[in-house]
């Protein structure tokens, strides 16, 4: 972990080398992240997990001017990253089966209380934590690092400087609201 740690700080004071050094160090955790996330979604889709942790990697090089502090940090935006890269394969299956009369896969249950998902309608996910964020910022990053970059209530906090407790409740709270908008989006 300290390692990592350092490995940021070196990126982001643009060291050569050392965002290829982070990426073994991270890279288990990016693969598991992006094996959710596909696991979560419709059938059919081309991405593999693979394919996504690469183009996460892609877009994460760029990233070089960030002022990183911790792995938590790190994966929350490597995961905002691999959520973008859905929403955006989304979109383009979307436009390319505008009015083929596919039927919208249902939200059954968005995010259980253990964190376990259904397959979500990702497009429908995305608009939602838009809202979100445009109502509350904060619970909107305490979905994106617990739901997306699956870090525990005590990173969250560390990453956010917030309370546990108060991750716990905001956390809480965002999920209620969040089944409520998907549920209206599904029907």
């Amino acid at each position: 972990m300290a390692d990592v740690t350092q490995l940021l700080a070196a990126w982001s004071r643009g060291e050569s080398g050392a965002f290829e050094a982070l990426v073994p160090l991270v890279y288990d955790d990016l693969h598991q992240r992006a094996h959710q996330y596909i696991r979560n979604e419709r059938s059919g889709h081309t991405l593999q997990t693979t394919g996504l942790v690469h183009e996460a990697y892609l877009k994460l090089v760029h990233q070089d001017r960030a002022d990183w502090k911790t792995r938590g940090q790190f994966l929350g935006v490597a995961s905002q990253v691999m959520r973008r890269i859905l929403v955006d394969a989304a979109r383009e299956r979307q436009a390319a089966k505008r009015g083929s009369g596919e039927t919208p896969l249902l939200l059954d249950d968005a995010i259980a209380a253990d964190g376990a998902t259904s397959a979500v309608d990702v497009l429908a996910l995305n608009d939602a934590l838009d809202r979100l964020a445009a109502m509350d910022l904060r619970q909107s990053q305490i979905v994106e690092l617990r739901y997306f970059a699956g870090l525990t209530v005590e990173e969250t906090a560390a990453v956010l400087d917030i309370s546990a407790g108060t991750v716990k409740r905001e956390w809480s709270s965002a999920r209620a609201w969040l089944f409520k908008q998907l549920q209206g989006a599904s029907q």
